[in-house]
């Protein structure tokens, strides 16, 4: 298939999957918004929850291993949790657990009520999500109340500084992976039976001699993308890409903004990408998107990508074979990695239930007997604990996951888990750089429809070029139209909107 009527089909995919996805919006009923102002204001007017002289703070979180959780039995677990903590905080908690598919539409009720103290939400969570809810007003701003608090300390001050909106601490991270790098994943029997030495990867060019061998070796993908974008990912030693994409990032060297098009680091990688394809080491599919998710399961590649997490043995597990990593980037705090499990308090919140909301999260990141409660529920009823004194969860009624209940560091392990995961994830979490942009988060509001045009664009030009595309040779000129397209969709009005705020930012820290 030539270039051209490559690029003709990816569009035709790229059409057809846009089709498919206003389709699918139009009957999607989760769009209200997270709190109206109106609804705040009556709610902040209300008077604080007490029970006696405890404070009552109402606790709402998404159940994601159960579709329907066990009312009766999260009241049974709410009233142990109390029983526990009484002699310990100034508090007492209403629990509330919602499945995921009714959770964003009952949240969103339920904080217009206002009915929530303490809510689970993350980054990328419809309605709800940490944007909406700071564009909306609808979080307390708990920075004072933070300081000299058990919960501040049971983190490292760097997952805090990530956490940041305009300087202030709106969130509360759960702690688990708190950073972001990524490997180069290879089939062990491949690596052991051409001796790679995956320790010399330095660059990704280095690859190519495996890449020949994978290609002799006859697989149809020697080096797989997974059908991803990874400009962005490869290059986090580089830039900041604080929007999560491929148009725009903090260059790290300068402290600012670039267009990420303009820097030779972009054109060695498109241009790389589209030489591996050329040799047969990329195959049309990932340009196409017609790779499945269970590719990684069979035996068709050779060479591909991972994110990096603690624990990287459970990619074995997770794609069914032996496979082995090697870092190809650092890793990095930055304002996208800490808050994808977090928990906020609600703006109705009085400031007394905020307290209470922060002495109940420092006790739950630092006693695992309230860890073990609020996330497996009651030991012989909800969970039981093997010879080892691990956690076998029963999960009929009550099933919850660390990464969206509270700090790994002082939770039971479950069952499979390795003995040594919490410094596994301290290992991981201390190592990790902090980006100079950390805390930094763009406003799109005045630029929302020209971003979304430049996301199409990137759609037609920049996912083709890093999935090899395009023929090497004409890189110089596609990257040009590249621009041009881009500009004619508001680019620079969008770019220089960035680096207003980022340089406004950098002054208010």
């Amino acid at each position: 298939m030539s270039k051209k009527n490559l690029a003709k089909k990816v569009l035709s995919v790229l059409l057809t999957s846009a089709l498919a996805v206003s389709i699918a919006g139009c009957n999607n009923s989760s769009g209200s918004p997270a709190v109206s102002s109106a609804a705040s204001s009556a709610a902040s007017s209300e008077a604080e929850a007490s029970t006696g002289s405890k404070v009552q703070i109402n606790v709402y979180r998404d159940s994601f291993n159960l579709a329907a959780p066990d009312s009766a039995e999260v009241a049974k677990i709410q009233d142990a949790i109390n029983d526990y903590i009484g002699d310990k905080i100034n508090v007492e908690i209403k629990l509330t657990d919602v499945g995921s598919g009714e959770y964003t539409d009952k949240a969103n009720l339920a904080l217009s009520n206002g009915e929530i103290n303490l809510l689970w939400t993350a980054s990328w969570q419809q309605t709800i999500n940490c944007d909406n809810l700071v564009k909306q007003n609808a979080v307390y701003d708990i920075s004072d109340l933070l300081k000299d608090t058990t919960l501040y300390s049971a983190m490292p001050e760097g997952i805090w500084t990530a956490s940041k909106y305009s300087g202030k601490d709106y969130f509360v991270p759960v702690y688990k992976e708190s950073a972001e790098g990524y490997d180069i994943m290879f089939r062990k029997d491949l690596l052991d039976k051409y001796s790679w030495d995956s320790t010399s990867i330095k660059k990704l060019k280095d690859l190519e001699p495996m890449l020949a061998d994978c290609k002799t070796e006859g697989l149809k993908y020697p080096y797989l993308t997974q059908k991803t974008a990874m400009f962005h990912r490869y290059y986090l030693n580089d830039f900041d890409f604080f929007s999560q994409d491929s148009i725009m990032a903090v260059d790290r060297s300068k402290d600012e903004v670039v267009d990420v098009l303009g820097t030779q680091q972009y054109k060695d990688f498109c241009t790389l990408m589209c030489q591996w394809a050329e040799a047969g080491y990329l195959s049309e599919d990932d340009a196409t998107k017609t790779t499945t998710d269970t590719t990684t399961q069979t035996q068709d590649w050779g060479i591909s990508w991972w994110t990096d997490v603690p624990n990287n043995a459970e990619a074995t597990s997770r794609y069914g074979q032996d496979v082995v990593m090697a870092p190809i980037t650092d890793k990095w705090a930055h304002s996208t990695t800490t808050l994808g499990s977090c928990f906020c308090v609600t703006a109705n919140s009085s400031e007394e239930q905020a307290k209470a909301c922060i002495d109940f999260m420092g006790l739950l990141y630092t006693d695992q007997t309230l860890a073990d409660l609020y996330t497996y529920g009651i030991e012989g009823t909800d969970y039981d604990l093997n010879s080892d004194g691990k956690v076998v969860k029963k999960g009929d009624m009550y099933n919850h996951s660390a990464w969206e209940s509270c700090s790994v560091m002082d939770l039971s392990l479950e069952d499979g888990e390795p003995d040594n995961k919490v410094q596994l994830y301290t290992d991981f979490n201390t190592s990790a750089k902090t980006s100079s942009a950390a805390g930094f988060r763009f406003d799109k509001t005045d630029v929302e429809a020209k971003y979304t045009a430049c996301l199409n664009v990137f759609d037609q030009y920049g996912y083709i070029l890093e999935n090899g595309g395009y023929a090497s040779a004409d890189i110089d000129s596609t990257l040009d139209e590249y621009q041009a397209a881009l500009d004619e969709a508001g680019y620079q009005d969008v770019l220089t909107e960035a680096q207003t705020q980022y340089n406004d930012w950098k002054k208010s820290k």
